[in-house]
């Protein structure tokens, strides 16, 4: 077997291909940014245009891990760029090279503010571009399976928030708020939250390599759900300090606060790490269900083992100057 992962340079994908080194597994990365732990393997190329592959070999699969995701992206035309065009892009060359199997990393972002325990089956209601776009990407890989159904796989995954080691998304800014000892609850911190690993998300995709034809959808989530309350009192105790938190803001004074960094980052052009989405992303309940069991897929990591890795690594294991990665 021979995979090209694109978008292998970034955090999951990194996770992935060394999965798949581990495995023996041949990969190529096809990427806009150089690949620091697989330059050898790693072609230059942006997925808003034409895709070439030259090389000798074919592959069986390609592994999408492009996207444009961060909340703060401008111009917005960048989501349909890189989210859709990206993905009409990718089928194009799959058919050139007669590629038969497509898993498309995908997100939770296409249920918007969901219900509580939203599954596959979950209503599409996205409140944002990302969202948006993810949904609309779907339906390009959906087409293009659609043309030989009995030949071609199509798995599209939909992780919640990914977190881990050297990740620089918005986990991290909140383990780093809580590390540093100012962190401020917004909201009554009651609310429950759906998170998924990176070793655990990399390792599902790798297991979805031996998916037949056909349609496979799924959200990743790594359980238990906790509460915020629940969270920071567990990293303060991996961090041996009381579990108690000390401040707390009611949401409608964080959402004011949020506001106004919006009002200052709209007239300087500055961007801020507080924003009024972020306030309600961060207060907002995102618990989901996954059908992902039904394939006989483990998790590699427990949830729990997971974050305590994370804390580690992050603050209280030496690893400055080591290779990081920015997202949302």
């Amino acid at each position: 077997m021979s995979v090209i992962v694109i978008g292998g340079s970034g955090f999951i994908g990194t996770r992935l291909c060394i999965r798949l080194s581990q495995a023996k597994i041949e990969f190529e990365i096809i990427d806009k940014d150089p690949s620091i732990f697989f330059p050898g393997e790693a072609l230059k190329a942006d997925v808003r245009r034409p895709l070439v592959h030259n090389s000798s070999s074919d592959p069986s699969a390609f592994i999408n891990l492009a996207a444009e995701h961060r909340d703060d992206v401008r111009p917005l035309s960048l989501y349909d760029e890189v989210n859709v065009d990206g993905a009409k892009n990718i089928c194009n060359l799959a058919r050139a090279k007669g590629v038969n199997k497509i898993i498309f990393t995908s997100s939770v972002a296409v249920y918007g503010f969901a219900p509580l325990g939203t599954d596959e089956s979950g209503a599409i209601a996205p409140f944002n571009d990302y969202g948006r776009t993810k949904w609309e990407a779907e339906q390009v890989y959906k087409q293009w399976q659609s043309e030989y159904p009995e030949c071609r796989c199509l798995v599209i995954v939909r992780p919640t928030v990914v977190f881990g080691e050297r990740n620089r998304g918005n986990v991290f800014n909140l383990l780093k708020q809580i590390a540093s000892g100012k962190f401020v609850m917004v909201g009554n911190g009651s609310n429950r939250k759906s998170m998924a690993y990176v070793e655990n998300v990399a390792a599902f995709l790798e297991y979805s390599l031996g998916f037949k034809p056909g349609v496979h959808i799924y959200n990743y989530i790594d359980k238990p759900d906790f509460t915020m309350n629940a969270l920071v009192a567990y990293v303060n105790k991996l961090l041996g300090r009381s579990a108690e938190i000390k401040f707390r803001l009611p949401f409608s004074l964080g959402l004011l606060i949020g506001s106004c960094f919006d009002f200052v980052a709209s007239i300087t052009g500055k961007k801020f790490p507080i924003s009024a989405i972020r306030v309600k992303k961060f207060c907002a309940n995102s618990v989901y269900e996954s059908a992902i069991e039904s394939t006989g897929f483990i998790p590699p990591t427990p949830l729990m083992e997971a974050i305590e890795k994370t804390v580690r690594f992050e603050f209280i294991e030496d690893h400055k100057g080591e290779q990081v990665f920015y997202s949302e």
